[in-house]
Order: C-alpha cells, then structure tokens, then sequence
C-alpha cells in the first residue's frame, strides 16, 4: 500500500526553475494526470518521482519512506515511457521477464510471474514474438506488463500512449484504466493530450512554466478552473467580458457593446470587471427570432456525433458551440444564442 507524497519540490538547471515549489500528495490506488503544455515541467516532475534526477530542494516520499535522495533502482517504480522501449531482439517473454531477472529473481519465480503479467494485459499468447512482429497497441500492454511485473510501488506513465492513433488510443485508454483499477496500484500519468486526462483520471494536476495551476477531479478543473489558462488549455472556452450586475439569484454581465446577458453569481461583489467563461457545449443555438444574443454562422463542422459551430455573435466574433447534428445551421444563417446561467463561470480577467 503506497501513496506518494510532493513537498516544496523545487527542481533548478542553473537559474532556470523547471519545476517551481510543487507539493502534491497521491492517495493509494488513485490516478493522478500531470497535464500541461511542452515545456510545463510533466516529465521533470515525473523524473524527480523516479529518481531519474534529483530534486534541488523539497521532500519525496513513497509509501510513508522518504526517498529523496535515493537512486532509481532503490525506489521500486514501474516506468513506462513514449517509445516504449523494448527490447527489440527480445521475445515478449524475455522483456517482461528483465526487471526480474536484474532484481536476481529465480527461475522459477520468473516462469510463474511473466505468464501472470501477460494474461493480465491479454498477451499470453504471444509470448515468444518480438517486438515488431506486434501492434502498437500490443507494445504498449508489453511495456506495462515489463513495469508492473515486480509488483512495483507506484506506477509512473511518460505519454504512454501518444505513438498510437486516435482509435486504437482510445481503446488502449480504457484498458489501462481498468488494468490499473484492477491492480489498485498508485500511478501518475503525464501527457498533453486534455481528452486523455479527462477520460482516464480520478484527478488532474494542470502545470504550468512549473507551477500547479489547479488540482482537482476531472470535472472541476473542465468547468470549474481555477484561472483563464486552465480555462483556455483544458478544451476549449467561449471569454466574454465586462461589469457583472444583479442580486436575489439574478444576475447578468453587462458587454462593452451594451448588450447583457445572463451569469452566475460573481465570487465576492459585483459591479468589477469580471471574466466569464462558457463551454461550448453549454451554448445552445436556437432559430433566429427567439430570446437571446444574435449570431451569424462563421463556419460549421461536421465531426459525426456532434457538429462545431463557429460563431460571430453580437457578444463576441469567434465563438464556439458544439451541438447535436440536429438541427443542422449552415454558414452564414442567423441564430439565437442560448444557456443556463449556472453553466457560466469566472476567471481572472486579461492582463490590462
């Protein structure tokens, strides 16, 4: 039973601070996503996890034991990196059978684990192939089968899963979140993909130029950020601003053009200039003619389930709405714009 546990971990490459007092604290068996952009600072934090490099200042700890100052090999992590990094003139058996065999298992240890490890991620019967002759998505059940064979402390995920394409991703996305319910095993997931992190999370940690930005579950950090950058970086969000009036429940944000529409209360008294935020699924397109902001279709894509609609709207040009393919708007027709006042919320306004 092991958590891991972030305190004040400053990590510096001369004066540049890569990672920026993060502390952060991973209950036994969650799934914690580091989400970011390039350069954030994910991969450096999960390196310091690992030990694959040391922290400048701050406390790791694993399991109750601290383990700042150990080496990798000391710390009992399964890795699992972006390419993989099997052994490509190793059948399936031998590469999940080599964190073993280096931990001096026995023989007969290693037959009873490597066959266990493969029938848990569905790969028993390939056993005796070699890398390239799989998929993808087999290589990535191998990595995982090699960094959990151990029976390792934490799990430790570096975008696993960004070499595959979308379709197989996706399957291979609800795989590894059962195979990592399944063995209860505390893991930290890094990745840049937003949809991966929504799907596969219990919660995320938003980082950014190496500083936590938000953490919280999925939902609260997609509808409720906790500034415009995880706002703007998580999916994709509609910023209107401008002066927010009301009181008894009843509120609206009044434009610079004029125009008012309907909030949520505002944190704290109104009246200030105030940034508010609107999902795109959250607005509703209506026919022309009913109550509500006028719009004109910029462009409308068609994605299967959903249709994207961009908008140029009398609160805003380049507005985004996603809306069920029925019924269809087409460029250049006019539309009302419609939601509920508790799908609105608030962030901190642009820099002057």
């Amino acid at each position: 039973m092991s958590d891991i546990s972030l305190s004040d971990i400053t990590k510096m490459y001369g004066t540049f601070a890569a990672v920026k007092g993060v502390s952060l604290k991973v209950d036994q068996g969650e799934l914690v996503t580091i989400l970011g952009p390039s350069g954030s600072g994910k991969t450096t934090l999960l390196s310091l996890i690992a030990g694959l490099i040391q922290p400048s200042s701050g406390q790791i700890h694993i399991g109750g034991r601290d383990v700042t100052r150990l080496p990798s090999g000391q710390r009992n992590v399964g890795l699992v990196f972006q390419s993989y990094a099997l052994f490509p003139h190793m059948t399936v058996f031998n590469n999940v059978a080599f964190p073993l065999k280096v931990r001096n298992y026995s023989s007969k240890e290693i037959e009873q684990a490597v066959p266990e490890a493969l029938k848990t991620v569905r790969l028993q019967h390939l056993a005796e192939r070699k890398p390239s002759q799989l998929s993808g998505g087999q290589q990535q059940r191998v990595a995982l089968a090699r960094a959990f064979v151990f029976q390792p402390d934490i799990l430790l995920l570096d975008e696993p899963l960004a070499a595959l394409d979308r379709k197989l991703r996706e399957e291979v996305q609800v795989e590894l979140r059962e195979l990592q319910r399944n063995l209860n095993i505390t893991t930290v997931l890094v990745t840049h993909d937003q949809e991966e992190a929504l799907s596969l999370s219990d919660r995320i940690m938003v980082l950014d130029e190496g500083q936590i930005q938000q953490i919280g579950s999925p939902e609260e950090v997609y509808l409720r950020p906790a500034n415009r950058f995880v706002a703007d970086f998580l999916g994709t969000a509609n910023f209107l601003t401008g002066s927010v009036h009301g009181s008894n429940g009843s509120w609206h944000m009044k434009l610079e053009s004029g125009v008012s529409v309907p909030c949520s209360p505002p944190p704290g008294s109104g009246q200030d200039q105030r940034c508010m935020i609107i999902r795109p699924e959250k607005l509703a397109l209506k026919p022309s003619g009913e109550a509500g902001p006028r719009a004109a279709v910029r462009d409308a894509i068609y994605l299967g389930q959903t249709v994207r609609y961009v908008l140029d709207a009398e609160i805003g040009d380049g507005l985004v709405a996603v809306a069920a393919p029925e019924p269809r708007y087409h460029v250049g027709e006019n539309v009302t714009l419609q939601w509920k006042p508790s799908d609105t919320w608030f962030v901190d306004p642009p820099a002057a």
